[in-house]
């Protein structure tokens, strides 16, 4: 196990030296580049600003208005079918829209049901299974100026419901 902590935290310094013994072996400026590269990502950051605090906004209204609870309790028979408790289902949703949302439902949850229970280990896996579908989808969909998404939020949607159908299966497994 010491072994694979001494390798995670050698990666990230790892990884950075390479890429300057690259640069500096391609004869490149790599001072300048990642100046540069560090002015290119500030632009990013204040092109998507407003789409990060509209969608902050709205997802504070939702879950402030009880209407990710009003949801939850309309999908309960539903859910319940499916071996998820309804306490998960305002994780799950406001998961698709703000990580940083879900982060905070999880720790209310880890410390109403505990991180080793059903719930915590469900909402664990679906955690690190599952994306924020409608924050990435606007975000660099805006910043490319994409306007046609396609199929994009239907494959996303579908990998999300895989993503929480493995969380249930594996946590039902593990609580067995």
């Amino acid at each position: 196990m010491n072994v694979l902590v001494t390798i995670s935290n050698m990666i990230l310094p790892i990884v950075i030296l390479l890429i300057v013994a690259i640069g500096l072996g391609r004869k490149k400026d790599v001072y300048a580049l990642f100046i540069k590269g560090a002015e290119d990502g500030f632009e990013t950051v204040i092109k998507i600003m407003p789409t990060l605090i509209g969608l902050m906004v709205a997802v504070g209204v939702l879950r402030a208005s009880g209407f990710f609870d009003f949801l939850s309790l309309i999908l309960t028979p539903v859910v319940k079918f499916l071996a998820l408790p309804a306490e998960v289902v305002p994780f799950l949703l406001i998961k698709m829209f703000s990580s940083s949302a879900a982060t905070g439902l999880a720790l209310d949850l880890f410390k109403t049901y505990g991180t080793d229970s059903y719930i915590g280990i469900l909402v664990s896996l679906a955690m690190s299974s599952t994306e924020t579908v409608f924050y990435t989808l606007s975000v660099y969909f805006m910043v490319v100026k994409i306007r046609k998404t396609r199929y994009t939020l239907c494959g996303a949607l579908i990998a999300t419901i895989s993503g929480i159908a493995a969380s249930v299966v594996i946590a039902l497994w593990m609580c067995k």
